[in-house]
């Protein structure tokens, strides 16, 4: 079974303007609502793909039972813990340019804490757990690690800053770094002639596999001896919030699903690729669509 987390999720209230003033009051052409949060929107990739998963987390209040009832409604499990704080809205406004307002987040207190752990009891080795995302400002910052522990499943982690290193010894089934995250991790600066080597370094200390995202310039794939780069698809960025988490949803199937590591790397490109072309997660048959045009080439070290 496939879990994926998602500690701190919100309703993610989308807002599309033909002309953005600062300052000014100002009406917007569309607006969307969807359940957001980087394990939510891993769920939804792999269930476009036809696999399940079960969300875990944190939801409270109505806004909390909004993100629920529509994962339900899109035929999503989950199993997330009822708090006493709201969950979060966060506000993305859509013009020539893109701006995120992500709220705070609800306190979550020690015995929501604990009803989390115990919802962790069906989950066994073997199974895979998505972890991505900042940990709400409440929870210890070892949250994760103690996920790990407790479950002893195969996991794949997604987080942003140089704490990543920590969680290696544990041996992620994936990691997905961007160039820029990948320079924060090792305080140095990414270019073409390092790229693969500080991606093989993160190999070498425990990870598995390792996509690292190079956005307009495509992305590359290390794991032990193989080094692989996918050329960009060409196509209308629609909206990039869940391109990432679609990459790692994809790989996840892939993996269930016993892929060799370069489908599952070509997936998880046309994934990430139809997602950004979408006004929300993509759908099974733009991915499909998506994937025809994947290339990727063999690099060196």
């Amino acid at each position: 079974m496939i879990y994926t987390i998602t500690t701190n999720p919100a309703i993610d209230y989308i807002l599309r303007f033909d002309k953005f003033e600062d300052g000014a009051t100002i009406r917007a052409r569309e607006d969307e609502k969807y359940p957001g949060g980087k394990g939510i929107m891993a769920s939804k990739i792999i269930h476009n793909l036809g696999e399940k998963s079960i969300n875990l987390g944190f939801v409270g209040g109505f806004i909390g039972e909004y993100i629920a009832n529509a994962i339900k409604e899109l035929g999503l499990g989950e199993n997330f813990v009822r708090i006493k704080e709201n969950s979060r809205i966060n506000v993305k406004l859509k013009y020539d340019k893109e701006t995120e307002i992500n709220a705070k987040g609800p306190h979550i207190s020690s015995k929501e804490v604990e009803s989390f752990f115990e919802s962790l009891r069906d989950v066994k080795k073997g199974d895979i757990i998505v972890i991505s995302g900042s940990l709400p400002y409440s929870l210890d910052s070892d949250f994760y690690k103690k996920v790990i522990e407790k479950t002893k499943a195969d996991f794949t982690i997604d987080i942003a800053d140089k704490k990543l290193l920590e969680y290696l010894s544990y041996k992620p089934l994936l990691v997905k770094p961007n160039e820029e995250e990948l320079g924060k991790i090792f305080q140095t600066e990414i270019t073409d002639d390092n790229l693969v080597a500080y991606a093989r370094k993160l190999n070498e200390l425990g990870a598995q596999n390792v996509i690292v995202s190079l956005g307009a310039k495509g992305s590359i794939f290390v794991s032990g001896n193989e080094a692989y780069r996918a050329r960009p698809i060409d196509g209308k960025l629609v909206n990039s919030v869940g391109a990432g988490d679609s990459m790692v949803g994809g790989f996840v199937y892939s993996c269930v699903n016993n892929y060799k590591k370069i489908d599952a790397y070509k997936l998880a490109v046309a994934c990430g690729s139809a997602t950004a072309f979408s006004p929300d997660i993509a759908s099974k048959d733009m991915i499909d669509e998506i994937l025809k045009k994947v290339e990727v080439e063999k690099i060196g070290n």
